[in-house]
């Protein structure tokens, strides 16, 4: 079985050395829903997911030290071009630039084929040489196999972030390696749509 996901993956890091990742979901399984993966500089890697059938989809894909079911709400200012996250002890405005050379070239491609697991597959090589730690097709947690097809990506120019009413300090121009999966985020903070396709075990 072929379980789709389609929309947005946020990727930062912050200058406490908190990275966090903010998945935007237009489509998926469980309808309209966002989640957010984030290690913090000791390591700890905590998800936030706005109900339990999410959680448990979601942990069982990737490796947390901690879970916390919370609401999860990621708003899109067009105008100001700004995503506004509140998650549990997470909140943050991020700032959105123009589409990276990646994002130029992804946009030039046919949608059904830069969606394709075709393409997700043709892509891996490159991308683990042109992009340090990303990865487009591997195997997830419980036997499953993952696949993400790129089709547009975006500069991150600024961050304003609290953990627990702490400010993270400013946006890193890298983002720090993550490991809550076989892949990590693109080294550069970034918003990339995406269509993360998992073959789940029946």
């Amino acid at each position: 079985m072929l379980d789709r996901y389609h929309g947005h993956i946020l990727g930062v890091s912050a200058a406490d050395g908190r990275r966090v990742v903010v998945g935007r979901w237009l489509r998926s399984p469980h309808g309209r829903f966002a989640d957010v993966m984030t290690e913090d500089a000791h390591g700890h890697r905590t998800l936030l997911a706005p109900t339990r059938s999410v959680a448990d989809e979601v942990a069982a894909t990737y490796v947390f030290d901690e879970v916390v079911v919370t609401p999860v709400r990621v708003t899109c200012d067009a105008a100001a071009r700004r995503w506004h996250v509140d998650a549990g002890p997470l909140g943050a405005t991020v700032t959105l630039g123009g589409p990276t050379p990646l994002g130029r070239l992804l946009a030039a491609l046919p949608r059904p084929l830069a969606r394709s697991r075709l393409f997700a597959t043709a892509a891996d090589p490159v991308a683990r040489l042109v992009l340090p730690g990303v990865r487009t097709v591997g195997s997830a947690g419980a036997g499953r196999r993952e696949w993400y097809a790129a089709s547009g990506q975006h500069h991150v120019v600024a961050l304003d972030a609290t953990w627990g009413g702490v400010p993270c300090g400013d946006l890193l121009p890298h983002v720090l390696p993550v490991r809550f999966g076989f892949s990590s985020v693109p080294g550069r903070p970034t918003v990339t749509a995406v269509r993360t396709t998992i073959a789940v075990a029946p």
